[in-house]
């Protein structure tokens, strides 16, 4: 959105989403959570949750928020379906195939399931427009394909999607969206982040050369 920016780590490990600075902008413990110096009117403010950040950005900036109100409409339905779908059901999918302290198959099955279901949903869409929103890059595609990307840690395949597949290698190629993932991916130490591993081999690679 070209908004200069820092970048504060919260490291769960230690606590640190439970320290009261951190409480005072985002009351439910948990990220993404921002904080705007130049907020309506001028004056400092702070917002918590990934959709409602996207959109307070998007209305800021007058970016990926579509022309119309037919566009808005679109990029709230495909927000809100990230929000309340792919996010929570994703992340349930992800606790119980790779952390959970009990193996626990009904879970595993329900939450592997529903994703697959949902990005079925999503490559019906993709069929049919560039993005999910329509022919525009939105913050609807950027909230999604944080989640989708993950998709093999989520037990998933792409071999009968190929338009989700299409529109995770169309979006790894904006260059903005390849900064974001990268920030602190080495502090991150996800080593399951394929996106991002392929990115610091090549990095380094080039560094020894």
């Amino acid at each position: 959105m070209g908004l200069p920016y820092e970048a504060h780590l919260i490291n769960i490990g230690q606590g640190d989403q439970f320290a009261p600075d951190f409480l005072n902008i985002a009351p439910n413990n948990r990220m993404p959570a921002i904080v705007d110096p130049d907020g309506p009117g001028g004056a400092p403010v702070s917002v918590f949750e990934s959709g409602a950040i996207l959109m307070y950005l998007a209305r800021k900036t007058g970016q990926f928020y579509g022309a119309s109100e037919r566009d808005r409409i679109a990029v709230e339905e495909w927000l809100m379906w990230q929000m309340g779908g792919v996010g929570p059901m994703a992340g349930q999918a992800h606790h119980f195939l790779k952390y959970a302290p009990e193996d626990i198959a009904y879970a595993k099955d329900r939450y592997r399931g529903e994703v697959a279901r949902l990005y079925a949903v999503l490559d019906r869409r993709l069929a049919e427009h560039r993005y999910v929103a329509g022919d525009f890059y939105s913050i609807a595609d950027m909230a999604i394909w944080g989640w989708a990307s993950l998709w093999e840690g989520q037990e998933q395949t792409l071999e009968d999607k190929p338009h989700m597949a299409r529109w995770l290698k169309e979006l790894w190629d904006r260059p903005a969206l390849r900064r974001g993932r990268a920030l602190h991916a080495d502090l991150r130490g996800d080593k399951s982040d394929t996106w991002v591993q392929t990115d610091l081999l090549r990095l380094s690679v080039a560094q020894q050369s």
